[in-house]
């Protein structure tokens, strides 16, 4: 599970996520933050959008993931 975690990541551009973290250090990408986020199961997860997070945690919309974007237009 590990490796297969390790490539998602890769492929969607993403941080591992290191639970033993420095608060001192910058805050973590925006769409990693989402992604913890979306991950319990539920209605409110479900319907959660990205912009509805963003604007919700009070984050900059510039901080996005332009990897992610691409990835998809290649895979189509």
């Amino acid at each position: 599970f590990q490796a297969i975690s390790r490539h998602v990541r890769e492929l969607l551009g993403i941080e591992e996520p290191v639970f033993s973290r420095s608060i001192a250090l910058p805050y973590r990408d925006n769409m990693g933050l989402f992604l913890e986020r979306k991950a319990p199961t539920g209605e409110k997860a479900d319907a959660l959008t990205f912009s509805q997070f963003i604007q919700k945690a009070g984050l900059e919309a510039s901080t996005t993931v332009p990897s992610l974007q691409g990835s998809q237009t290649m895979q189509r």
